[in-house]
């Protein structure tokens, strides 16, 4: 075991690969972050709505990845035969895709914006202040989409730089505007809680206008005519869905059941669901390092495996099987000490209840505790599984132990024997984690996962089976 961790040429891919991806996603969430804390200023009202506002945001997210994902599939193994065209005309399917799911999260928000609000509470104050929030967060959603894409055909030809400095130029410009449109400061009107929206929207499109902008004068992968990118075959299209639309489902209904989670905490309580809000904000910022390693793992797997070079995508996929869970003990174990004081940050103006911040205080604590198990699926389904062309099997598992184990475990703990709201955000990971980690751990060692989507890995895997065959 030792000997697998001892190959320098790995660890020097890796974190040229990791490194840039964690710090655009910490990036990314330092964005939402800023927004969650300046906005506890306000109060818990202000707070809560935001955080059912980022939910219905964080819906389209997970189906945007899901395209995102679809497209490292293929991106990943056409860069390791640097078959050019096909990527461009993979990036042009994904971005007529990711624009279509954009829009229809828009025009449901623009034509009825208390219906997503009252999803998670019917108290008019909340419901207030979410429709302000949402009418105008609204118009980043197009934006996010298209960042989405272009940054995962950068990050899949090993381009990992272009999306960290957008991510870094768009964080610190949105926090400037939320400091200034909320509070009213150098100038520009005091919004509150609309000003925080239009600083997420302005900021948002600004990281296009960026990453394309660079993208021309560096003349990288995503510049070429329309044609190219936009004059795919009706055979590339249906393979790109064959392949693509597993993944999707898999984040869109994963996404939804999340969704529909705190849908049930959200009526709970808003002092609860501002606790939700807390957590999720540290959530996404623990979450950067096993983004960036999936990342490097999905496009070294993804790389040797279309090249064809499949012993070299299994000792990969063994490396990173570990490095995932080891790193998440460590990150679980710095959370769960200072939490306390991680907490405190949200009530620097000693506006939160104390039933928030003690409930916060113990779900971050359950959080702590879960992360190692529920990196070990993570890894297994989006780092290894995926880029090994397999993007079915981590559907069944996600889906079934999910929406058949987890959210009935759940709502039986809620409306039946009536728990309270700590032991059922507890009862929501244990059900989901374990039984999905078993599953993910058997079909891995099976090598099942290994399906090429390029000709040089189907022909390289059939010689390694026969080569299996004979030992």
């Amino acid at each position: 075991m030792l000997k697998l961790f001892k190959d320098k040429g790995f660890w020097k891919t890796a974190l040229k690969l990791a490194v840039p991806v964690a710090l655009q996603n910490m990036l990314t969430s330092s964005f939402t972050l800023a927004d969650t804390l300046l906005v506890s200023n306000l109060g818990e009202t202000a707070l809560s709505s935001v955080g059912m506002v980022g939910q219905w945001g964080w819906l389209m997210t997970m189906v945007l990845v899901g395209f995102s994902s679809g497209t490292t599939v293929f991106v990943s193994q056409f860069w390791g035969i640097r078959d050019i065209k096909r990527i461009r005309s993979t990036c042009g399917i994904a971005l007529i895709s990711v624009l279509a799911v954009s829009g229809a999260f828009s025009a449901v928000s623009i034509v009825a914006p208390s219906y997503v609000i009252r999803m998670f509470n019917s108290d008019a104050a909340i419901i207030n202040e979410g429709v302000k929030y949402l009418l105008c967060v609204v118009y980043s959603y197009t934006a996010v989409a298209i960042t989405n894409i272009l940054s995962a055909v950068l990050r899949s030809v090993e381009k990992v730089k272009l999306p960290m400095y957008v991510s870094a130029f768009t964080t610190v410009l949105n926090i400037i505007l939320d400091y200034c449109m909320i509070f009213g400061k150098f100038g520009f009107p005091e919004m509150g809680i609309k000003g925080a929206a239009i600083a997420t929207s302005v900021s948002a499109w600004a990281g296009v206008v960026l990453i394309v902008t660079v993208s021309f004068i560096q003349k990288n992968i995503l510049i070429a005519p329309p044609r190219e990118i936009f004059g795919f075959s009706k055979r590339e299209f249906a393979e790109f869905y064959k392949k693509a639309m597993p993944v999707v489902f898999n984040e869109s209904m994963w996404g939804l059941g999340t969704f529909a989670f705190n849908i049930i905490f959200g009526n709970m309580g808003y002092e609860y669901f501002a606790s939700l809000t807390i957590l999720r904000s540290f959530e996404n910022i623990a979450f950067i390092f096993f983004i960036g390693l999936c990342s490097a793992s999905s496009v070294m797997i993804g790389k040797s495996v279309g090249k064809g070079k499949i012993e070299r995508g299994i000792e990969d996929s063994k490396r990173f099987a570990v490095i995932v869970p080891a790193a998440a003990v460590i990150v679980g174990i710095f959370i769960f000490i200072f939490r306390k004081q991680l907490i405190g940050i949200f009530n620097m103006s000693s506006n939160i209840s104390k039933v928030t911040l003690d409930t916060a205080m113990i779900i971050l604590a359950i959080y702590a505790f879960e992360l190692p198990v529920r990196m070990i699926p993570y890894i297994q389904v989006v780092g290894i599984f995926r880029s090994g062309g397999d993007t079915v099997t981590g559907v069944k598992y996600d889906l079934c132990t999910l929406w058949f184990m987890s959210l009935p475990a759940t709502l039986i703990a809620v409306y039946i024997l009536k728990a309270p709201f700590v032991v059922a955000f507890a009862v929501m990971y244990i059900f989901e984690d374990y039984a999905k980690t078993a599953l993910c751990l058997r079909y891995y060692r099976s090598l099942k996962w290994l399906k090429p989507v390029t000709e040089e890995g189907r022909l390289a895997l059939e010689e390694f089976k026969k080569q299996r065959v004979m030992k």
